[in-house]
Order: C-alpha cells, then sequence, then structure tokens
C-alpha cells in the first residue's frame, strides 16, 4: 500500500498498544515504524540495482514476518536502554513495535504486487489481489482516527493534568478507524469472491475452467474488477463491475509464449516468472531498429500498456531469440495510465467502452 496509508496504521496499531500517557509518543513511533519497511527502495537505488532485482526483491527480505519480528525484538531492546518511556511500559512497547512493523507486510499482501512473507523460505510472493495500492476508503478511517487521537492524547509530560473523557475519546477515534479500515478490507475479499464466482462460470461456458487465473480490484475502488486467464498461447481479459448483470466476457490477446519458453531458463527472466506467479505477456516489437521481446508483467497497466515492461531478448540474423546482456523497463507504447473517469462510468454502466490505446 501507499505510504501514508502505512503509516496511519502503524501509527493507529501503536498507538492503542501504549498506555494513555505514551499514545503521542506511539503515534510518532509507529508512523515510522510502519513506512520503514518500504525503505528498502532507496537501498536499492543507491546500489545501482538492476531493473529486474529491485522490482523483485522490494517487499522481499524488508517485509519479511520472520525479519521484522527479530528486527522489531532488537529495536525494543534498543529503545529500553534510551526511551524512559519504554522502560516504564516495556510490554506495550514491545506490542507496538511489532505490531506496527508487521501490520505493514500483511497489509501489502492483500495488493497484487507480492510480498514475501516468509522470506527466506522458498516460497512465491503472497498477492492476495484484494485491495489496490491506494484506496482512500481504506485509508480516510485511519487517517482520521489518528489525527483525532493526536489532538487529544496529552504529551507525556501533562498526562497528570489530562481529562480521562479526552483520553477515552482518542482510544476510541483509533478502534473506530481500525474498525472502519479492517471491515473495508474484509469487504474487499467478499468482493473478489463474488468476482470470482462470476468468472469462473464464464471461463466455464469458454472451456478454459482450469485456466490459471487473476482477479484484481482496478484503481481506487472494490466496485470494478479485472480477471486475466492465461491459456498456452496467450491470455483474456475480463473487466467486471458488482453491479453488472449479464455474464461476464472476456477478450483475448496475444502471447509469444514459444519464445518465452526457450528463454525461461536465464535466471533473470526465471526470476520475473516466478514473482508475476506466470501472469505475463510476451509480445515482438521494433524498437530502435531492432526486434526485441517485450515481457510486460499483466498485472498492473492496459493493454497494451503496462506498468512493468522488460526488453528480455532480441532476435538475431538467424532469426533465433537472444538474451539480452542486461533487462531492461521500457515504456509502453502510448505510456499512459487506467483512466479513473473510464473507471467510475464502468461501474455503472457495463457498455462503458474501454479507453483505446
Amino acid at each position: 500500500m501507499d505510504s501514508l496509508t502505512q503509516i496511519a496504521l502503524g501509527s493507529s496499531v501503536a498507538a492503542l498498544a501504549v498506555p494513555a500517557a505514551h499514545r503521542r509518543a506511539a503515534l510518532l513511533a509507529g508512523a515510522a515504524l510502519g513506512t520503514l519497511p518500504d525503505l528498502d527502495v532507496l537501498w536499492f537505488k543507491l546500489a545501482g540495482s538492476d531493473a529486474v532485482t529491485e522490482v523483485t526483491w522490494h517487499r522481499g527480505p524488508s517485509h519479511s514476518l520472520l525479519v521484522l519480528a527479530a528486527l522489531g525484538w532488537l529495536l525494543w531492546r534498543l529503545a529500553k536502554k534510551r526511551s524512559q518511556l519504554v522502560r516504564q511500559a516495556p510490554r506495550p512497547w514491545l506490542w507496538a513495535i511489532w505490531l506496527a512493523l508487521l501490520t505493514h507486510p500483511l497489509l501489502d499482501a492483500f495488493t497484487v504486487y507480492g510480498t514475501q512473507l516468509l522470506w527466506p523460505l522458498p516460497m512465491p510472493p503472497v498477492m492476495w489481489s484484494s485491495i489496490f495500492i491506494i484506496d482512500p476508503l481504506y485509508t480516510l478511517p485511519l487517517l482520521a482516527g489518528v489525527i483525532a487521537a493526536w489532538r487529544l492524547s496529552p504529551r507525556a509530560t501533562q498526562a497528570a493534568l489530562h481529562d480521562d473523557s479526552r483520553t477515552i475519546a482518542a482510544r476510541r477515534w483509533l478502534l473506530a478507524g481500525l474498525l472502519a479500515s479492517s471491515v473495508y478490507l474484509g469487504w474487499s475479499v467478499a468482493a473478489k469472491l463474488w468476482v470470482d464466482r462470476a468468472a469462473s462460470q464464464s471461463l466455464a461456458a469458454m472451456g478454459l475452467q482450469n485456466a490459471p487465473r487473476l482477479s484484481m480490484p482496478l484503481p481506487l475502488n472494490t466496485m470494478l474488477w479485472r480477471v486475466i486467464a492465461m491459456t498456452p498461447d496467450g491470455y483474456w481479459i475480463g473487466d467486471r463491475s458488482l453491479l453488472d448483470g449479464a455474464a461476464m466476457t472476456f477478450t483475448f490477446h496475444a502471447s509469444d509464449n514459444r519464445a518465452l519458453a526457450q528463454l525461461a531458463s536465464e535466471p533473470k527472466v526465471q526470476r520475473l516468472l516466478w514473482f508475476t506467479n506466470g501472469f505475463v505477456g510476451a509480445q515482438p516489437q521494433q524498437r530502435d531498429g531492432q526486434q526485441r521481446l517485450i515481457l510486460s508483467d499483466l498485472r498492473m497497466g492496459l493493454e497494451p500498456d503496462y506498468f512493468f515492461r522488460y526488453d528480455i531478448a532480441g532476435m538475431d540474423a538467424q532469426g533465433q531469440w537472444t538474451p539480452a546482456p542486461e533487462i531492461t523497463r521500457v515504456s509502453g507504447p502510448h505510456s499512459r495510465t487506467i483512466p479513473l473517469g473510464w473507471v467510475w462510468r464502468r461501474i455503472f454502466d457495463s457498455r462503458a467502452a474501454a479507453p483505446l490505446p
């Protein structure tokens, strides 16, 4: 999820874990800890990492529940030596630190990007894909609770003079924000199951009941969803609003899976296939006068303008695909994002035309 959401979530859970007199300090600490795992992107930039490493190792060790649990304990030990507040309430502060750190990757796992929750165990990234990476209806209740709690909570030096009713109100605001956002997250899972059911019925009618498929919400909502179904020669894409009445329809897009299979043993290509769980398309494309093979991550973006696209190979004089010396990210042919106006129209109208390339 976006940084603001993680800050609000980290602040909320940390502030609820500590005594009322420590609440403001916990709001600040939770905000810092809640966004800490995403700072791995700075390391990749400073280290000059290649495109595949940067994308597939983000949400890796820094988002592992095993790593963060150990890191949280170490931070707590350090804080006990330096902070009087932590020494006053050591166990609540340990829970505050753990909750602020561990809720970050757990929330990220509900998005489609993929989170390596149990790194270094050899398992693919977790992508429950029930919520978009930015969703105001999830974030705003948390943010309202944090702002209210900050205004209602005392500074540590003023705790003895503070009105108990304000302290109780601060806690209630935090609980209400966390409850509302959690209910919305649960709703997103229910909506996904509803869409999966509609997709299953349509794909079965097409003879694709066993095709690997993935459903995900389109930007900023949980009312409009996209479903991708993979086949040996390409992939089918369909959109589904929870307000649609008719059967779900899909559109086919070809993919050069034979060329991709020839390159699948290349370590970087193999890494991308693992990271995306195979939800990719491969299309030959002319670039700078050369025939190149472009790998698209189908989980994010519009056909054919996906956000993550990689130049993985070039065609030699004998017509064979040769792996690229270094895989690089390339921009889409139109460099566009999903138009929010179309998303809104499509929620209410199944006939709303998809955006043209």
